[in-house]
């Protein structure tokens, strides 16, 4: 983590992209933009569908604040662009951001260092998405395995949808993920620091339309519930921060993310679905509402997360 001058210091909040959540992007990513030129910091759009990303250097850009989502910004291949560049960026570095984005990749390492993810099959047909349902049981969830924001996501009840689902999720151009389906309480919990100094912030439950927490209700939409305080019993929400903690730092991260989660409704036992190495910070995202909770606004969350970018190799 290098030293953040406010006063001398040009900052590029990288937004759009060419991924599939670009929309998102470009709304976090002006989020973070007025906050940070709220505070009196020295930032400027910078988007790199537009731009070639070898001009931040040239315009003498000091620090960059990563709001792009999914491919091309999410993971590791522009991390490793500010590398080249010796430019310290937000989020957590190359091999952890590429890592993270791939659920395949976090449940294989996850699942190596003890931690509870939900039971899996990497499919590539119609026919194998089939023989993963008689495997995982009804209902059963399919999705890309490289993708943000449920894009391509389906929830799968009987034999007869799993062609489709597999269709879905794999026209998003990428691996297809069956998962067992956890019958439960979801929650998110966002983590902001790095080593030692990482903390969880509080626990979110999430309430969506008939347990349907898809693209349009994560951010266009109010019918969605976000209960902070959680209504968790006391010891089950720490259990849960404790076991993000531990998640995010299985995966070397670092500077924030935001782990998902899901309590089985029977046995209350914490299962892992995914961790975003560059969280949303649109008017509807979490960590802004856990941060809040927290008593950290939203400009200062900003400009914490920008205060802790670093590099993986200083030049």
């Amino acid at each position: 983590m290098s030293q953040f001058d406010i006063k001398t210091e040009k900052v590029a909040v990288l937004m759009g992209g060419v991924s599939a959540e670009r929309e998102v992007s470009l709304m976090s990513g002006n989020g973070v933009l007025q906050a940070l030129q709220s505070l009196g910091v020295n930032a400027s759009a910078f988007d790199p569908s537009e731009r070639n990303v070898f001009d931040l250097k040239k315009e003498g850009f000091t620090r960059c604040f990563i709001a792009l989502h999914g491919r091309f910004g999410e993971d590791g291949t522009v991390q490793g662009a500010l590398e080249l560049l010796g430019i310290p960026y937000t989020g957590p570095g190359v091999m952890a951001s590429s890592i993270a984005i791939d659920k395949l990749m976090t449940k294989h390492i996850w699942r190596a260092d003890g931690l509870p993810t939900p039971a899996w099959k990497n499919v590539d047909s119609a026919q194998a998405t089939r023989a993963a349902f008689a495997e995982l049981g009804c209902p059963m969830i399919v999705k890309p395995a490289r993708e943000g924001s449920t894009l391509g996501l389906s929830k799968v009840t009987s034999l007869a949808q799993c062609d489709d689902a597999f269709t879905l999720a794999a026209g998003m151009r990428d691996e297809v993920l069956c998962e067992q389906f956890i019958a439960g309480d979801e929650v998110t919990i966002a983590v902001l620091g790095s080593g030692a100094q990482a903390q969880a912030l509080p626990v979110i439950r999430i309430v969506a339309p008939e347990g349907n927490y898809d693209y349009q209700n994560k951010y266009f939409t109010h019918s969605t519930q976000y209960l902070v305080p959680c209504g968790l019993p006391e010891g089950e929400e720490a259990h849960i921060q404790q076991l993000v903690l531990q998640a995010f730092k299985s995966l070397g991260c670092r500077g924030w993310a935001r782990a998902d989660v899901m309590i089985d409704a029977a046995t209350r036992q914490p299962y892992l679905l995914e961790i975003n190495t560059s969280p949303g910070m649109t008017s509807h995202s979490l960590v802004p509402m856990a941060a809040k909770a927290a008593g950290i606004s939203y400009p200062e969350l900003c400009l914490q997360v920008l205060t802790l970018a670093s590099r993986d190799y200083a030049l």
